[in-house]
């Protein structure tokens, strides 16, 4: 378990002390971990990766912003930009896998070597030898593979539809919400489908029965969530303190409210990220502060790093070595290890 600390509010705290910071004067866009290592996307067109003990290595690839990023299975990288390109990134560099007149502004990986991006309306999706297209309604709005790479859900106005592999091909099956859907996630065992929607709520569907579940009440819209603990929760943004959503059991969170955890970072919940290998959280918060907590009612909240006034983007934690990196919409990093101190 981390070793954090109780401080003065306004204070370094001994994490911060024990990491670097950086300040690239660009937005970041994402941020996925592989092994020791944090990758994250940005604005000014750059993939940086952050390694511990080692310079941050910066690498151009797209001219414009990097619009979306996933780690594959295999641990490569994989690219979308303003440049309409879409690219892999591998210890020998970067290749472009197709070029679109349209951004890409969404991609997604699944085991077993499926991966997929959107431009617009259109999902292009590469099975092994074969790439397919395939239109959604309206401009997508999130893509996400389930846990076996077998089904592939594209969230868009209106719903989404769960494109499903068959021997003769890709299937779709449709869900139906009125409105904007913005992002959309698998549940670990795959027994729902969750969307974040251009109103403040969630909205979600039991897969066997297709059955609705409706979150509301965030008083800012939801942009981030992560899962996190074995049970599993949906944490989530949107809030005065980090929502986690049980999605245990037949029901999952129908008829149940939220856990309210990591609260007193001041401002609103930005970005979540589970702790690897712990029952904990740990939300970046519009005021700049990072703050832990174990996922549990009675939990007291832990400072990570102290407020900066630069709303936390992006955030996450290496999975083999415990390592923090926290970034702002200034551009500004912290790099630490969370048993600093």
């Amino acid at each position: 378990m981390p070793v954090l600390e109780r401080h003065d509010p306004l204070a370094p705290t001994r994490i911060e002390k024990g990491g670097r910071r950086f300040d690239f004067g660009a937005v970041p866009v994402a941020v996925v971990t592989v092994g020791d290592t944090a990758f994250t996307a940005w604005g000014d067109g750059v993939i940086r990766a952050f390694r511990p003990g080692a310079d941050p290595e910066a690498l151009p690839v797209h001219e414009g912003a990097v619009l979306s990023m996933v780690a594959e299975s295999s641990g490569m990288i994989l690219t979308g930009g303003d440049d309409g390109r879409f690219c892999r990134i591998t210890p020998e560099g970067v290749t472009e896998i197709a070029a679109f007149p349209k951004w890409v502004d969404h991609v997604a990986a699944g085991v077993g070597g499926v991966f997929a991006c959107s431009a617009g309306r259109e999902v292009h999706l590469w099975d092994g030898t074969r790439r397919e297209v395939l239109e959604a309604p309206s401009t997508v709005g999130g893509l996400a593979f389930d846990r076996k790479g077998g089904r592939l859900a594209v969230a868009h106005y209106g719903g989404v539809t769960i494109w499903a592999r068959e021997r003769c091909g890709w299937k779709p099956a449709s869900l139906k919400w009125a409105g904007s859907h913005t992002a959309v996630t698998f549940s670990p065992d795959d027994r729902f489908v969750m969307t974040r929607m251009q109103e403040n709520a969630l909205h979600g569907w039991r897969l066997r029965d297709k059955a609705d579940l409706r979150m509301s009440g965030y008083p800012t819209k939801v942009k981030g969530w992560a899962w996190a603990g074995k049970l599993p929760w949906l944490a989530t943004t949107g809030a005065d303190e980090a929502i986690l959503w049980p999605f245990d059991g037949a029901q999952g969170p129908m008829g149940r409210g939220p856990m309210q955890l990591a609260w007193g970072g001041r401002g609103y919940v930005t970005a979540v990220c589970a702790l690897p290998g712990h029952e904990a959280v740990l939300a970046g918060y519009s005021s700049g502060a990072v703050i832990f907590s174990e996922i549990d009612q009675i939990a007291e909240p832990r400072a990570v790093k102290r407020p900066t006034g630069a709303p936390i983007l992006a955030l996450a934690v290496t999975p083999l070595t415990g390592w923090l990196l926290a970034a702002d919409d200034q551009g500004g990093v912290l790099w630490a290890p969370l048993g600093a101190g």
